[in-house]
């Protein structure tokens, strides 16, 4: 048996690995991202160490919100908490934020808690047309017993079909019309499904965790101008903040939230991350713009490049996307997991993803594959870089070029990106460990 202190070794060197391999590979899983240093610094901060439960009170006269909290020494937190929120709404142009939530899938749920009961109809995207679990029932849905209405998707356009999903939601009238998803290529149609929100008295809520940053950025879409009732979002994917959620909605729907949130679903909301948070939303306002229009541009690129080489990319009709994100069609060349893995072996990081025509029991081995820039963005690469990172994929994928050779040229090519852009403290170590001396 490994002694104690032999566990303590080995996980010290699995994160050192770790954090040297990572910063060998072209990492583009749709959902991550990397934080700044100064996020970083923030999120091992004594923060980390404290509770602020509590409720929010009014505003104090520079427009931040006071708490009133069940424990003392939270003056600094209560300042950071309020700015977070503060920044959220003018980011979001939302009326009010809340940053409670310790992950997406527990915002989505905070607000199906404030804003249903139980055997209420919701409406979303099902798991194959790009809808997050925690618009189903094996996830939040299912918890608060809800029942699902799926929207009908065009597959071409990669899109809610409005059109045929209208007689639906007309005569299934959910309580909440849920957008947002996890294959998120093009803006959805709010402003269409508001009239029939409206029509049925429902709710629209616009779930931004893989769009969060290019809204921020002033791309993509507009939730709440076109007609949005709630935003919520993680954290940490096109939005490079830590993990975590966020909820911003209209003033209206503020009370129930808030209470959903706190006490109703978190006691503690881990402060060190709150602070993070601030720190990355700060950022985004300085930097967002230029960082939210260079994801679009490389991710246009990157799409290009590969439907060049032979890669059945998704939606050449429409540029092929208007997020971070690319979908693939690798069907005849190996299917999802089998892609993934390779390109896993050659330091290429993405992930399998179902496509609209899978079935759910292809989850292990779906037709798709999922890309995302936000991170290689982050680290200064824009578009001669995707058309380099699309020749490596077509060498491992279509070629099957023995892998070790290609992930020797990956890790060279790597080499000059170890610097995070967009930020306040941009510097090299962008895979480097923080260490307190």
């Amino acid at each position: 048996m490994m002694e104690e202190m032999n566990y303590y070794d080995e996980v010290i060197n699995l994160i050192e690995r770790h954090h040297r391999w990572r910063g060998n590979c072209i990492n583009m899983i749709a959902s991550e991202n990397i934080t700044s240093i100064a996020v970083r610094e923030a999120i091992v901060s004594d923060f980390g160490h404290r509770y602020a439960e509590g409720l929010l009170g009014g505003r104090n006269e520079d427009g931040l919100r006071i708490f009133n909290r069940f424990y003392q020494g939270t003056k600094y937190f209560d300042k950071i908490e309020g700015i977070a929120m503060k920044l959220a709404e003018e980011l979001f142009e939302g009326e009010h934020a809340n940053v409670v939530p310790i992950s997406g899938v527990m915002a989505n749920l905070a607000v199906y808690n404030a804003l249903t009961k139980h055997n209420d109809k919701i409406s979303g995207l099902t798991v194959q047309a790009g809808g997050h679990i925690s618009h189903t029932r094996v996830s939040a849905v299912g918890v608060i017993g809800l029942r699902e209405v799926p929207y009908v998707f065009d597959n071409y356009e990669m899109n809610i079909d409005v059109d045929k999903s209208k007689s639906i939601l007309l005569r299934e009238k959910p309580r909440i019309m849920m957008l947002g998803a996890s294959l998120f290529l093009f803006p959805h149609p709010i402003k269409e499904l508001r009239e029939i929100a409206n029509e049925i008295d429902a709710y629209i809520v616009y779930d931004g965790a893989h769009v969060a940053g290019l809204i921020a950025g002033g791309r993509f879409q507009r939730p709440f101008k076109e007609g949005a009732d709630v935003f919520t979002s993680s954290t940490h994917k096109t939005f490079p903040g830590p993990q975590g959620g966020i909820i911003v909605c209209k003033k209206f729907l503020a009370d129930k939230i808030d209470n959903s949130a706190f006490p109703g679903l978190t006691s503690n909301h881990h402060l060190h991350h709150v602070a993070g948070l601030a720190i990355a939303l700060a950022e985004m306002k300085e930097f967002g713009r230029d960082y939210a229009n260079q994801i679009v541009k490389n991710a246009k690129s990157l799409a290009q490049g590969l439907y060049e080489l032979g890669f059945n990319v998704l939606c050449e009709h429409k540029d092929f996307t208007e997020s971070h994100q690319i979908a693939v069609d690798v069907s005849e060349v190996g299917r999802g997991k089998e892609v993934a893995e390779l390109c896993e072996s050659a330091n290429i990081i993405i992930n399998k993803n179902l496509l609209p025509w899978d079935s759910l029991n292809d989850a292990d081995n779906p037709s798709g594959i999922r890309i995302g820039v936000a991170e290689i963005t982050r680290i200064g690469m824009k578009e001669s870089e995707m058309k380099e990172i699309a020749e490596f994929m077509m060498r491992i994928i279509i070629k099957r070029e023995n892998p070790d050779n290609v992930r020797e040229d990956v890790i060279d090519f790597k080499k000059e990106f170890n610097e995070i852009h967009y930020c306040y403290q941009s510097r090299s170590g962008a895979y480097d460990i923080i260490r307190i001396e």
